[in-house]
């Protein structure tokens, strides 16, 4: 019966979540609720009883959503997200929200207000960030799918870390309604899954046109999991030899360097592309996604919604206290980056100059897909770190996502496959970007490798 099946789902989320974190609400009732709805149901529901966990920035209606944060502490949004709303229509059951950095800033899942969550691989290892709870909900079996948020990195980086496969669709292929914003130029609904295929279902029901976003795409969705197994034979694969060079871990290079020897032994054909302007990816990055956000969480004042302080007896004093109280220190870094490059006088020196930097990376991509189909990057340039071990050091965790910022900057699709293991027996990802509206491509390159050359290892702590 699927309510079992829930019910196993639910046992193995809350038994877990005291050691991993990957959860800030578990919602038993909600779930078995629907679950017996669903069963009783008439009619094809393509997702009919798929667990899934969300994380816990989409909004899910009669369910808090707090971002991570505690200025959100006690916020319960009175709708679904696009997204779940069309999850929920194919029957799959919302399991619980998942851990995160809070606001989706962070590479490492300790800005979560309510605490870290934990590689299953190894606890005392960050699972990744800011989507860590996804990551981990599905590493540890808990669930085969769950949807994160991207804006830098944040699907493709935990799903390297925890070695599982993480999407990050083209910019306005997944609607954001319902997406608390960040960076709303680089904001998007991701997909961690087991397979590329789990990956696959569930793309071809929350993607298309949505007309409660403005900045979803009018382009017709493909039967995604149909574009599966067809051969790799005379793709493409670009190769920037720069992304090799220093600060990138040994094994993970000799892990990437034998996935490229994979690819070439299914049919792939491998040349050498540039991406010449990816080395600002970082810094133009960070330019653009503070000033976002300083101008997305301005909303945040004690007023409307969300929590307000106590003891604030005139209005500028409450939004002070409100602020100040409410947001983590990773937070407040970035609104005042942001803040200050939109300034009067920097305005020009720093964001505009970095749009436009933007246009190159852009660019960049357009002339290496004339040569190739996908190109070939690490998806993180180190294995998963030790918990605290970048906390003092915002640079250090910065980098962490330096391979993956320039497709948000592009807007484009790419995925995090696994491709190996590390002396530590930590995952190793290899990452795929894709052209405009390739998401089928990709996943069908990223099974068949999985098919391949599996992992075939699970993690230290899984469910049962």
């Amino acid at each position: 019966m699927l309510k079992n099946e829930i019910e196993r789902v639910l046992t193995n989320a809350e038994r877990l979540n005291d050691q991993l974190g990957s959860f800030l609400s578990i919602e038993r009732g909600h779930a078995l609720g629907r679950a017996e709805a669903i069963e009783d149901a008439a009619g094809e529901l393509p997702l009919r009883g798929l667990a899934i966990a969300i994380k816990d920035n989409i909004c899910t209606k009669d369910i808090r959503t707090s971002c991570g944060s505690r200025i959100l502490a006690n916020y319960t949004a009175h709708y679904d997200a696009t997204a779940v709303q069309r999850l929920n229509a194919a029957g799959a059951v919302t399991i619980g929200k998942t851990n995160m950095d809070e606001f989706a800033m962070g590479s490492s899942n300790e800005n979560s207000a309510f605490g870290p969550a934990r590689n299953p691989w190894d606890p005392e290892r960050v699972p990744g960030g800011s989507s860590g709870g996804s990551a981990v909900a599905v590493a540890s079996g808990v669930v085969d799918v769950a949807l994160g948020s991207e804006t830098g990195g944040s699907v493709r980086q935990p799903a390297a870390l925890c070695g599982i496969y993480g999407l990050k669709p083209t910019y306005g292929r997944i609607s954001r309604y319902g997406l608390v914003a960040f960076a709303s130029s680089l904001d998007a609904i991701g997909i961690f899954g087991s397979s590329a295929g789990k990956i696959a279902d569930v793309l071809g029901i929350i993607a298309g046109r949505d007309p409660l976003d403005s900045t979803s795409a009018d382009v017709a969705v493909p039967d995604y999991s149909a574009m599966l197994d067809r051969s790799l034979a005379g793709k493409r694969i670009g190769v920037p030899r720069a992304f090799f060079g220093e600060g990138l871990d040994e094994e993970v290079r000799a892990a990437v360097d034998a996935s490229i020897e994979n690819l070439r032994s299914l049919g792939c054909e491998v040349v050498d592309v540039e991406l010449p302007h990816a080395k600002y990816g970082i810094a133009v990055y960070y330019i653009i996604a503070t000033a976002e956000a300083s101008s997305n969480l301005a909303r945040y004042d004690g007023v409307r919604y969300g929590v307000r302080a106590e003891d604030a007896h005139e209005l500028r004093q409450m939004y002070f206290k409100t602020r100040e109280e409410g947001f983590g220190p990773e937070v407040k870094r970035r609104i005042m980056l942001g803040t200050y490059v939109l300034s009067s006088g920097y305005y020009d020196a720093y964001y505009a100059k970095a749009q436009k930097v933007r246009a190159l990376v852009r660019d960049d991509y357009a002339a290496a897909f004339a040569n190739c189909d996908f190109v070939l990057t690490p998806t993180s340039p180190t294995t998963a770190f030790r918990m605290g071990e970048r906390s003092d050091d915002p640079l250090a965790m910065y980098l962490s996502d330096i391979y993956t910022v320039s497709a948000n900057l592009a807007g484009l699709p790419a995925i995090s496959i696994p491709c190996g293991l590390s002396s530590e027996s930590l995952p190793i990802g290899v990452q795929l970007v894709g052209n405009y509206w390739a998401e089928g491509e990709l996943l069908n390159a990223a099974n068949i490798y999985g098919t391949e050359h599996p992992l075939d290892a699970k993690p230290l702590i899984h469910a049962e």
